[in-house]
């Protein structure tokens, strides 16, 4: 394949270039055999000079080949055309890690999300003998759904030259490369482990741990170079973050996590609030200048954390190898003598190639405006919210209820989750009860149209809880099921929204046939008016909420635009009940209005609808919590941002009362727990101090904590 750009390539059809570099040319093609987008990687042809690289090129292709994974992009068809070697694999939509990084640092939980999903992908392709030797971020890549995937696994190995100084070729990323893969050491998949390490202080930090003016000095100080305080750059983050960042990348492969999982798990414990579980307390480190480190690190392991003194500059000659000496000295020997090589035109080259497969160029992506349907005006209701007054208002009196319960805002009660379980309380906080002791994760929390439980998800599937008895019982479980994301019952409780594998399934509210229902044929078959997901051009659909009298739904979706996730409320008119193309009435925030950190991070957390004009949503600072506001879909506009306490940041959860005049929301500040609050909406912004709930201590004191507020409407 010469440097123009060819029209064909063997069979596959080539519609782009996606990017090129030293060790290989990415194209976007399609293969008309099996009628599918492809990437393909062209190798240089000169690499068959190497008597040894056929028999290579082979034996180790169809080992990656074999390696069928989830969460590793596949490859579909490798071989020679016209001298040349290629690879073909699945064509990827959504961009890759190093994209989005280049927007910023990523949340915990987002972090935690990527790491989860990978981790078993890179734990079987080690646990085969098979190790990538070049994670990074370009080589981490997302789909339309946004689920990651580890690309370019194994070439490292195919694309090696044969020079061979230290008994075994370094090659790799130098950022990214591992102490003993840069001194030319044996390596097992903890090398890969300590690439994640490096990665996941790049995804939190926004900046790569070693800086140097060239790559070779960056190799050095992966070698020697205690690893960087986090928490210097990023104070705001959990000890345990630096914790688990020193473990990974720890010089000596025995003080790493041994599985990728582990180092998965102990961060999603971090995204949870809780202390890591980082296995034995052997990090120590003999390097001197590590001393500090370690203590910090044994301080997170015990549960201890206490402030630091500032920190004691070690020369560099103080330092001690941190593994055999001798080791350490021949390494460094090798890279002296390879610098030499290369400065002499010699044959050291750090690859800087492309990924399997990158972000589809701009011209070629389509952006998520392009999948929307034409927006169709909707009526304005005659019954708006209530605006913030200008006269400070008298604190509000609960009213009593037929059954004697207190009543604000036409709710009587408030269910929310703490530390994955249900408790419930008066609106005005008193009668706290917990009435789950199960401890697994649940989210989408409603009451029942009877009030007498709650229903909610638990992993993959539908769960109820009586109230106040605590009794809790299955609906049903999609055990085949990727995604369970929703499961909102309408006002009326007529239909029911259900988010199965991204695609919303609209139907009757009848409990008997849902316990039936195992699959997403069994919800086609329930007879419902509407479905969105399934139709090319419509974006995966999360979660819902309804208007007050179902003839509206509004859909939390997530779509790609120029490469990137990101999340859009889209509103739709489902009154015609099928009988006519569903009419969207709005989408936003998009072009609309800014949210502060939608920008860098286009997702919506948590939003909530008073059912007639205004919602409520925010974006994500931490732990899912971050700047709120409203917007009016009547007018098209949404205030500046919702602020009830004037400190800007962190609210999440926040919900309409029934009645659509309060609002029930979460405020996270840094250090605290988590707080809880019930006010009037039309008191805003008349400089009356609100007060939270008067709630015990062990409530919701796990950052990662998401209440998940629901109110039951007064009967």
């Amino acid at each position: 394949m010469d440097s123009t750009e060819p029209q064909k390539f063997g069979r596959y059809e080539i519609k782009a270039e996606i990017g090129r570099g030293g060790m290989a040319t990415v194209y976007h093609a399609y293969d008309p055999r099996f009628e599918r987008e492809v990437a393909l990687k062209v190798l240089p042809s000169e690499m068959l000079h190497d008597p040894q690289f056929r028999t290579r090129f082979d034996r180790e292709a169809k080992t990656i080949a074999m390696l069928e994974h989830p969460a590793i992009v596949p490859v579909y068809d490798f071989g020679e055309q016209d001298g040349q070697p290629y690879f073909v694999m699945r064509y990827m939509t959504g961009g890759s890690l190093s994209d989005r990084l280049k927007k910023g640092p990523l949340s915990i939980p987002e972090a935690a999300r990527i790491l989860e999903h990978i981790a078993p992908a890179l734990d079987e392709a080690h646990a085969k003998g098979i190790i990538h030797r070049d994670l990074k971020p370009g080589n981490i890549l997302f789909d339309q759904y946004n689920e990651p995937y580890v690309s370019d696994f194994g070439i490292a190995k195919l694309s090696e030259t044969q020079t061979n100084v230290t008994g075994s070729a370094i090659v790799g990323t130098p950022a990214y490369m591992s102490p003993e893969q840069a001194q030319g050491e044996g390596i097992d998949g903890r090398s890969d482990i300590y690439g994640i390490g490096v990665i996941l202080f790049e995804m939190l930090s926004g900046q790569q741990p070693y800086h140097g003016d060239t790559p070779m000095s960056v190799v050095v100080k992966h070698i020697t170079d205690p690893v960087p305080h986090i928490l210097d750059i990023r104070p705001d983050l959990p000890p345990g973050v630096e914790a688990i960042i020193e473990k990974a990348m720890a010089k000596d492969p025995n003080d790493r996590f041994q599985t990728v999982k582990a180092l998965a798990d102990a961060l999603q414990a971090v995204a949870r609030g809780e202390s890591p579980d980082l296995g034995p307390a052997a990090v120590t480190q003999v390097a001197a200048s590590k001393t500090v480190i370690s203590k910090r690190a044994a301080q997170t392991l015990q549960g201890t954390v206490r402030a630091i003194p500032p920190r004691q500059q070690t020369p560099a000659q103080g330092l001690v190898a941190p593994r055999q000496g001798r080791a350490l000295w021949f390494g460094l020997g090798a890279v002296v003598l390879l610098l030499c090589i290369a400065s002499a035109g010699g044959a050291f080259i750090f690859r800087n190639r492309i990924p399997f497969l990158a972000a589809p160029v701009p011209t070629q992506t389509q952006t998520f405006s392009q999948v929307l349907p034409t927006l169709t005006t909707r009526p304005v209701v005659n019954t708006p919210a209530p605006l913030p007054s200008t006269d400070t208002p008298a604190p509000p009196s609960p009213t009593p209820t037929e059954q004697g319960l207190p009543s604000l805002g036409g709710a009587d009660l408030i269910a929310f989750l703490s530390s994955n379980d249900v408790w419930v309380m008066d609106v005005d906080g008193s009668h706290l009860q917990r009435i789950t002791t199960d401890g697994a994760g649940k989210k989408d929390l409603q009451w029942l149209p009877d009030g007498q439980g709650l229903v909610y998800i638990s992993g993959k599937c539908i769960q109820t809880v009586t109230f106040p008895e605590g009794t809790t019982a299955p609906v049903t479980c999609f055990t085949a099921a990727d995604h369970l994301d929703a499961f909102e019952i309408s006002p009326d409780g007529s239909q029911v929204a259900i988010s199965l594998n991204r695609v919303l399934y609209v139907v009757p509210f009848d409990m008997d046939k849902i316990s039936k229902a195992r699959t997403w044929v069994d919800l086609q078959g329930m007879g419902g008016c509407f479905t969105y997901g399934n139709s090319p051009g419509q974006a995966p659909a999360q979660n819902v909420r309804w208007s007050n009298d179902a003839s509206e739904i509004a859909i939390n979706a997530l779509g790609v635009s120029g490469g990137e996730r990101i999340d859009l409320i889209m509103v739709y008119d489902i009154s015609t009940c099928n009988s006519v193309t569903p009419k969207l009435l709005d989408n936003f925030p998009g072009a609309r209005f800014e949210m502060s950190g939608y920008a860098n991070n286009p997702v919506i957390p948590s939003f909530d609808w008073d059912g007639q004009s205004l919602f409520l949503l925010n974006s994500i600072f931490r732990y899912q919590f971050g700047y709120l506001y409203a917007y009016n879909i009547d007018t098209k506009r949404a205030a500046d941002l919702v602020d009830p306490l004037g400190t800007s940041c962190c609210y999440g959860d926040a919900r309409w009362s029934p009645d659509g005049s309060y609002i029930f929301f979460a405020y996270q500040a840094i250090g605290s727990n988590t707080q809880l609050y019930y006010l009037p909406y039309g008191s805003l912004g008349t400089g009356v101090q609100y007060t939270p709930f008067d709630l015990p201590a062990d409530i919701l004191s796990k950052p990662g904590d998401h209440p998940d507020g629901a109110l039951r409407p007064v009967k």
